[in-house]
């Protein structure tokens, strides 16, 4: 399997809880902006509420999507205001920042969010002109990951070939339709708690284990480096 990583020759990365620590809470600000969309757009109180938008999280794969699927809701105003987040709380990581830059081939983010969501984390991060494109929920048509024809979208779209492809993502039910169709999986975990998510669909942790992950990981760029980058460098040249 590592042999084929040397291989790839496009790279394809979730955003939220992916490209940056999870423990930087970025990702709960967006929480708590589904919840107050989800009580004020159905009248509900905040805790039905929360429960309904995590029930449609769990069952369509985004919130939004089940807003559109169960009452008719146009997209626009739920993205904007559930992104409307501080993203100073995030860091630019040099270190990441190289280890992507230096993957041969190919880079791209695939994300459930707005491309507008996207390129304020990634320029955050330091990583803004490090990804060849953005491939947000509006591309695919508000079809989200784990449906396989956002995958699908991907694919046809930009002349991605998943034999020769990576997905990285922190959400082990999204890398299974990859899986699937041909990628080598990547899944980046972490020691943050998420028994508040629905079982199946929450991020991963340190000790989850899947038939259709290849590898897992805490640390990304690390990985990247001693996985991709350095064997494919070679060693050093002491002549």
């Amino acid at each position: 399997m590592k042999a084929r990583l040397l291989q790839t020759r496009c790279w394809v990365f979730d955003l939220d809880n992916t490209l940056y620590p999870p423990e930087c809470d970025l990702f709960a600000q967006i929480d708590v902006l589904m919840t107050r969309f989800v009580a004020d757009y159905l009248g509900l109180p905040k805790d039905q509420a929360r429960i309904v938008q995590k029930q449609y999280y769990a069952k369509y794969g985004t919130t939004l999507n089940g807003l559109m699927q169960e009452h008719g809701m146009p997209p626009g105003d739920y993205l904007a205001f559930v992104h409307d987040i501080d993203v100073s709380v995030l860091r630019p990581d040099p270190d990441l920042r190289a280890a992507i830059s230096a993957l041969p081939g190919r880079k791209m983010v695939f994300t459930n969010g707005s491309t507008a969501h996207a390129a304020r984390v990634l320029a955050a991060r330091g990583l803004d002109d490090v990804f060849e494109t953005i491939i947000d929920i509006e591309a695919t048509r508000f079809v989200p990951k784990p449906s396989r024809a956002a995958y699908q979208h991907l694919i046809d779209t930009h002349n991605v070939n998943p034999h020769q492809s990576v997905m990285v993502e922190d959400l082990a039910r999204n890398l299974k339709p990859a899986y699937d169709l041909g990628f080598m999986t990547v899944l980046v975990h972490s020691d943050k708690d998420w028994s508040h998510e629905p079982e199946g669909s929450r991020p991963a942790g340190a000790g989850d284990t899947h038939e259709h992950v290849h590898f897992s990981t805490g640390d990304l760029s690390h990985f990247l480096h001693n996985n991709v980058i350095a064997p494919l460098q070679g060693p050093p040249d002491h002549a």
